[in-house]
C-alpha cells in the first residue's frame, strides 16, 4: 500500500507528568506515516484525490499546541485519531518525541511510537 510521510514536525506544547511541564511549553517532534491508496492522485494529479499533507500537518500541530496530556502515549493516540479522520487512511503510525525530557541524565529525546489500523 502507498504511504504519505511527515517527518520532523516541531511544535511547542505543554505535556508531561511534572507540574513544570504542564505550565511551560517545551518542544516536541512528531512523525506521521499514513497508509492509503494514492493511485487516484497519481493518475489525476489533483489534490482532491489525495490526503493533503499540509492540512494534516496543521491538524497535528493543533493537537500538540492546544491539547494537554500527561503521557506521550495519549498525545500519540490523539494524533493518530486526527490522522484517521480521513476515511481513505487505512493505517497510521505516529512517533512523538519529547526533545527536552526532564531526566537526570544526558538524554537527547524520549519517544513513543504507535501504529493503528
Amino acid at each position: 500500500m502507498d504511504r504519505i510521510e511527515l517527518r520532523g514536525l516541531r511544535v511547542l506544547g505543554t505535556h508531561g507528568v511534572l507540574a513544570e511541564e504542564q505550565d511551560r511549553a517545551q518542544p516536541f517532534e512528531v512523525d506521521v506515516d499514513l497508509v492509503a491508496d494514492l493511485a487516484a492522485a497519481g493518475a489525476s494529479d489533483e489534490l482532491a484525490d489525495t490526503i493533503d499533507y499540509g492540512g494534516l500537518a496543521e491538524a497535528v500541530a493543533r493537537v500538540v499546541e492546544d491539547e494537554h496530556y500527561a503521557l506521550l502515549e495519549r498525545m500519540a493516540e490523539r494524533i493518530a485519531e486526527t490522522a484517521r479522520s480521513d476515511p481513505r487512511v487505512t493505517a497510521v503510525t505516529v512517533t512523538v518525541r519529547k526533545l527536552r525530557p526532564p531526566v537526570p541524565v544526558d538524554l537527547g529525546s524520549a519517544a513513543v511510537t504507535i501504529t493503528r489500523p
